[in-house]
């Protein structure tokens, strides 16, 4: 039986990088991966952007209504067997979206890899990888440091170069001036008093 996993971290830990690096090593051995991105992820449009500069085209752009058992049967019946399965953004996926591929993975027996955000820049959880923490056969943190040295475990929002600690929990990086910063949680709570004071 194939495993579900999800590997998360804070904003600039090398998820895209790293999903990337694993589409290579199997297609290197001859076998075939699909990439997964979720269509409200609107940076890079169907591709996933590095920020090292590399990109990789997506195979399924979904929305929060596509069943994921049905993509991916219909992708096997148009393109033939599959061997592993990425997800870039997961945390985007509706939480029923993340039950069916733990069932890709556990009835098809297809491996399905799961890289996304635990947490959005209020700390507060997103949906897809609530349920990931919860049903995913393997968790595993991808790690990154604050500008300060210390292991980073939060995301920074800012607006216009300055932190912001107000607004939706979906606004996507270098658009309408918004870019995130990964952020220890000394540092964290440093730049939201800063915000609070300016207030």
């Amino acid at each position: 039986m194939s495993k579900l996993y999800f590997r998360y971290g804070a904003m600039n830990c090398g998820k895209s990088t790293n999903l990337m690096q694993v589409a290579f090593n199997y297609e290197e051995r001859g076998m075939k991966t699909i990439v997964i991105k979720p269509g409200i992820d609107t940076k890079g449009e169907d591709k996933v952007i590095s920020r090292l500069g590399i990109e990789r085209k997506v195979d399924i752009v979904v929305d929060g209504s596509s069943n994921l058992v049905d993509k991916v049967v219909k992708y096997i019946e148009e393109c033939g067997k599959l061997h592993c399965i990425l997800v870039d953004e997961a945390q985007f996926l509706k939480s029923v979206q993340i039950d069916q591929l733990f069932e890709v993975a556990v009835k098809m027996n297809i491996p399905v890899i799961c890289y996304g955000l635990r947490t959005d820049f209020l700390m507060n959880g997103f949906e897809g990888s609530e349920r990931l923490l919860l049903i995913a056969h393997s968790i595993e943190e991808l790690k990154t440091i604050c500008a300060c040295g210390r292991k980073a475990l939060l995301n920074g929002r800012k607006v216009n170069g300055e932190f912001v600690f107000e607004g939706s929990q979906v606004a996507i990086d270098q658009e309408n001036d918004v870019e995130y910063e990964s952020l220890c949680g000394v540092c964290f709570f440093e730049e939201k008093e800063k915000y609070l004071s300016r207030k």
